[in-house]
């Protein structure tokens, strides 16, 4: 007699384990997203620590908390980020500080705004080329003093003619004041920033409105001809007085190659929501970009920026979003099984059952080998439990319908038939 219960049993068993050994492989090739990034961002009130503290808002939306790593400037802020013992996951980078030959194991998620390079000085002569700084006291802020020295150098400003600085924005916009400087080379800012507001009203101190931007723009791939139009900073005051040419690198937004894709996919949404609308230097929808100059783009970010959020991510929360694609995962493995057992389950029970009835038959040709063969009555009637036993077999297979079964039936009355024949014979 088959026992259903056992089978039943077994067939569970056996599909719990291939379950569980499906989920711990999307466990391991479908690993689930940290729920925290770190991000360095420079100094404490930079225009990066700004757009950090709102990163973190956007962030907390969807469950993610972003820790801020401060540093000192931006060269510190690219070897924090590099350090591979600081746990740091993305950084702001300006334009022109590093490049994919410098800094292999990073990816951008695009440019997120231009980074003006604000020229102030101290005078009463209006100067409008970077030449005109040969020769007097300068500071270069320390956040980009590489591409701001090769800039002054292709103008012949260099340290041997010209006596430059790297001192913080807060300590050379004093000694600028105090006549110890003659002009500043300010890191990317706002117009509105706390930095650079009090400067606009300062009389003694001058915005350098550059002739040759467009120029730089052509001779250097790292950087932007910006044009701040007449009273962007103050209408009421009309500030500036006329249109303004300057030079901006942009700034970056990047991560290690290696952080998990759910991850990048809402950094992007993050930037993507912060910077793409419309600013004093640029139209609605130009950043973040689909390029960058420096670094390789991160695929997941521009198949986010090119095509927009993914089905899931449309309607499920980001937590939800690795569960439900191990979910889509074990039904397309389930789907894979069980369509070709659906096909090949039918023919397999066929054949077992066929298989069952020749084995059967080969019982019953014994029973008629024998039959022919034993002279003791006794013997003769021990034959039939025998075929009782092929009957009682042939009777509780389900595949009734079997032409191998009803002929194995009419076999079973035929030796039946003949073994009472023999009987009668023998005891006769």
């Amino acid at each position: 007699m088959v026992n259903y219960t056992k089978i039943v049993l077994r067939m569970l068993a056996a599909t719990l384990c291939v379950i569980a050994v499906i989920w711990l492989a999307l466990w391991y090739f479908i690993p689930a997203p940290p729920t925290t990034i770190t991000i360095a961002a420079g100094i404490k009130g930079g225009v990066f620590s700004e757009l950090a503290e709102r990163y973190r808002q956007r962030l907390a939306r969807q469950h993610i908390r972003l820790d801020v790593r401060l540093s000192g400037n931006g060269m510190e802020n690219l070897k924090l980020f590099e350090d591979p013992d600081s746990g740091i996951d993305a950084a702001f980078l300006f334009g022109g500080i590093s490049d994919s030959k410098q800094s292999p194991d990073i990816v951008s998620l695009g440019r997120i705004s231009y980074a003006p390079l604000w020229v102030f000085y101290r005078g009463k002569e209006a100067l409008d080329r970077l030449t005109q700084l040969k020769g007097k006291t300068i500071n270069v802020n320390p956040a980009t003093p590489v591409l701001v020295k090769r800039i002054l150098a292709a103008h012949g400003v260099v340290p041997e003619n010209t006596v430059m600085s790297e001192m913080l924005v807060v300590p050379a916009i004093k000694a600028m004041k105090d006549g110890a400087l003659d002009a500043v080379i300010l890191p990317p800012q706002g117009i509105q920033s706390p930095i650079i507001r009090p400067l606009w009203h300062d009389p003694q101190l001058r915005l350098m409105d550059l002739s040759q931007a467009e120029t730089l723009a052509r001779l250097f791939p790292n950087l932007n001809h910006l044009i701040l139009p007449q009273g962007a900073v103050d209408l009421e005051n009309n500030i500036p007085a006329t249109n303004v040419n300057l030079i901006a690198t942009t700034n970056a937004v990047v991560v290690h190659k290696n952080l998990h894709p759910e991850l990048i996919y809402v950094l992007a949404q993050t930037i993507k929501a912060e910077h793409g609308e419309a600013g004093i230097f640029h139209r609605a929808g130009e950043f973040p970009t689909q390029t960058d100059p420096e670094y390789p783009m991160a695929e997941e970010a521009l198949d986010y920026y090119k095509n927009g959020p993914s089905f899931l991510q449309r309607y499920l929360p980001f937590w939800m979003l690795n569960y439900a694609k191990r979910l889509a995962a074990i039904l397309v493995a389930a789907i894979a099984i069980v369509i070709p057992l659906f096909t090949y389950t039918p023919r397999l029970y066929a054949w077992l059952v066929n298989l069952r009835l020749l084995r059967l038959y080969r019982r019953l040709r014994l029973v008629n080998a024998r039959l022919k063969t034993e002279s003791s009555a006794e013997r003769v009637a021990a034959l039939q439990t025998d075929l009782d036993h092929i009957d009682r077999a042939a009777n509780i297979l389900p595949a009734r319908h079997s032409d191998l079964f009803f002929a194995l039936l009419m076999h079973i009355r035929f030796t039946r038939t003949e073994l009472a024949s023999r009987l009668v014979t023998l005891r006769g």
